[in-house]
């Protein structure tokens, strides 16, 4: 007997197939006229987001961001350098674009400690992941033993240790090619 979040997460497997491609295609045409960051009430996947922590609770928020796909645009320099060192193009950012969606939410909210994020959407133009956000100083969250331990930290995704932080700093490499990672990049930079 499957419960019914395996349902979902077999649903979210291929999400362009069968009812949930019909959902999605009604959903992002929705998602593109909302602002860039949007509260809401309760989480799209709630098998992924009960996976990362989020509960039903006070002092915990769901928060879908919007990022703009692609590399970064550049200006093309007039002169002064050969065509290969202009850096025009394949100009990527440094961070992936859940941990950007992680960072906005993260300004948007400044007194809620990022949790996690995972992805919900995506078209040729745009990426929607959706953030789970808690608030440090409420009394459910200081009272809850497993969540308690988050009223402690502050700017974790700032400093890069949230789940996509770290995939995009490295660390999840190990061994043989992976000297050069810990404690981090900037700091074996040029070694």
């Amino acid at each position: 007997m499957k419960s019914m979040y395996a349902f979902i997460r077999e649903a979210w497997k291929r999400p362009w197939e069968g009812f949930m491609g019909r959902l999605m295609w009604e959903r992002l045409q929705k998602w593109r006229r909302e602002p860039a960051v949007v509260r809401i009430d309760r989480p799209t996947r709630i098998d992924r987001a009960r996976s990362l922590g989020y509960r039903a609770k006070k002092g915990i928020i769901v928060v879908r961001v919007r990022v703009r796909r692609g590399g970064r645009r550049a200006t093309r320099p007039n002169k002064g350098r050969k065509t290969k060192s202009l850096m025009v193009n394949r100009r990527t950012p440094k961070k992936s674009l859940q941990w950007i969606a992680e960072e906005r939410a993260a300004r948007k909210y400044p007194n809620m400690e990022v949790l996690n994020s995972y992805w919900v959407g995506e078209d040729g133009k745009y990426k929607w992941f959706e953030v789970i956000l808690i608030d440090r100083a409420h009394p459910a969250i200081i009272n809850d033993k497993q969540l308690s331990w988050i009223t402690k930290k502050r700017g974790r995704v700032f400093r890069g240790l949230t789940s996509a932080g770290r995939k995009s700093r490295g660390l999840r490499r190990r061994g043989r090619g992976a000297e050069k990672v810990r404690p981090s990049l900037r700091s074996n930079f040029r070694k």
